[in-house]
């Protein structure tokens, strides 16, 4: 099996190449995001560490998984559910928290294999009436398509991943402005706002200092361009961008 490692430690990696290639596999690695997202289309199953020199994992994960069906599993040393939330809705197949056991990542690399080849590919995600589908980078609410920009898109699936759950401006700007300068929250706010004009009222709440969380609104909650209580049209959510 062709495997693609994306690790920047020698520690981690260089025992983990070797053990693969003892094993019969044919191995490659990256140590860097950039370098993974330029090797990954070659490998068969792809051994992804989130803790990256350059990029967002997270990031990383989202990309390979909207441009193809590769198995990919990734890494992380924190022991936090928020991060294997995240990083399965990003698109991996599976996490592994480390230290973990050699034989049991060999045994997840088969299932994922087994999963993808009998499943055709990856699970979207969804929040109540919000669906979104990272492969084809789609999005829906109850069946009227969402027309998002590539930031909004990126920033709605990283909401989506971890619904009512709080999700800090910083730990967006990693994730979607990962390869940018001088993003301030600002542009973060800006962008929120223009997500919450396509999806109505009450699907995301400001946390005050921390940064946003998704959730599904009330069903008496009026959709966007529809009159709400008094004819008016729907209000401005009051947890609206900050200064």
């Amino acid at each position: 099996m062709r495997v693609l490692v994306i690790d920047p430690d020698d520690g981690t990696a260089e025992p983990l190449v070797c053990r693969l290639v003892r094993n019969g596999h044919q191995v490659r690695r990256a140590r860097t995001g950039r370098a993974g997202l330029q090797a990954w289309e070659q490998a068969e199953v792809v051994l992804l560490d989130l803790e990256l020199p350059d990029l967002d994992g997270l990031q990383v994960c989202a990309e390979i998984r909207a441009a193809g069906n590769t198995p990919l599993i990734t890494f992380t040393g924190r022991d936090s559910e928020l991060d294997r939330v995240l990083s399965l809705r990003s698109g991996a197949d599976d996490c592994l928290v480390r230290p973990y056991g050699f034989r049991e990542l060999i045994a997840r690399m088969e299932a994922v294999t087994r999963r993808i080849a009998t499943n055709g590919g990856p699970v979207g995600v969804s929040c109540g009436a919000l669906r979104l589908d990272p492969g084809a980078r789609a999005a829906w609410l109850a069946e009227r398509p969402l027309e998002l920009t590539r930031k909004e898109f990126d920033i709605l699936l990283l909401l989506a991943s971890a619904p009512e759950t709080v999700v800090s401006r910083r730990n967006l700007i990693a994730a979607v402005w990962a390869d940018e300068w001088a993003i301030s929250t600002r542009t973060v706010d800006t962008h929120v706002s223009a997500l919450r004009a396509k999806l109505g009222e009450g699907w995301i709440t400001t946390v005050r200092g921390v940064g946003y969380r998704l959730e599904e609104p009330s069903r008496t909650t009026p959709p966007p361009g529809r009159a709400g209580p008094g004819g008016r049209g729907a209000r401005p959510d009051p947890g609206g961008t900050e200064g």
